[in-house]
């Protein structure tokens, strides 16, 4: 799950949490080779400088969330990508969460190094999930009433070579490593996710896999 594409230079990264909230005091290390320098931000997470990413720790995303990317908002649109950390790991809280377009990280399902992972990857326009994450986000399909169908008529148009890009982009990984996974160039996996992108009429990484796994915006979460 992890994506091996570097910055040129270290993040700057908006730590958003309640005061004491955070477990990886020791984070990030000074040898970590993603990031650089963390900024504090606690409620109501007034961005005081410029950073690359933020990260948002917190119990109940639902409502964390929309506070913080309302605060990251400039003229309608986010000024930095966001990967969310919580305990929470049902499938209404994790997909309300992705479809506002920030990565997931549940609470013991990652470790520092995959969070700074995650951290390039959200810069660079990856989608980014631990294991619990993405096992909501494919639960969330599985119990759409029609989405069984609609999901698998949607996947036939894509190639078996797409179809293996497609499951490896859905695990948050990146160009570069599903190359790596699949022994293909980066380029040509490039290709593919814009064939990809076409086909499913999506935007982008984020949208695609939301229609690949059957939970795009347009479709209601089941609630538990």
């Amino acid at each position: 799950m992890r994506s091996t594409e570097r910055p040129s230079q270290r993040l700057a990264v908006a730590l958003a949490c309640a005061e004491g909230d955070w477990a990886h005091d020791d984070w990030p290390a000074a040898d970590d080779p993603y990031v650089g320098r963390v900024v504090r931000l606690t409620p109501p997470f007034r961005l005081p400088e410029p950073v690359d990413v933020a990260v948002l720790r917190c119990a109940e995303p639902t409502v964390s969330f929309p506070a913080l990317m309302a605060a990251l908002t400039v003229q309608g649109k986010a000024r930095v990508p966001v990967i969310v950390v919580s305990p929470r790991h049902d499938t209404a809280t994790v997909v309300e969460v992705f479809q506002g377009g920030a990565g997931y990280l549940v609470e013991g399902d990652y470790c520092t190094h995959m969070l700074s992972s995650a951290l390039v990857a959200a810069t660079v326009g990856h989608t980014y999930l631990s294991p619990a994450a993405c096992a909501a986000l494919r639960e969330a399909a599985r119990r759409l009433p029609t989405g069984g169908d609609a999901v698998e008529r949607l996947r036939a148009l894509l190639s078996p070579r797409e179809r293996q890009v497609m499951e490896l982009l859905s695990t948050g990984l990146g160009a570069q490593e599903i190359g790596l996974r699949l022994r293909l160039s980066e380029k040509t996996v490039r290709n593919n996710l814009s064939n990809i992108y076409a086909k499913l009429d999506a935007r982008g990484g984020t949208d695609a896999v939301l229609r690949w796994l059957g939970a795009n915006r347009a479709t209601p979460v089941l609630r538990s």
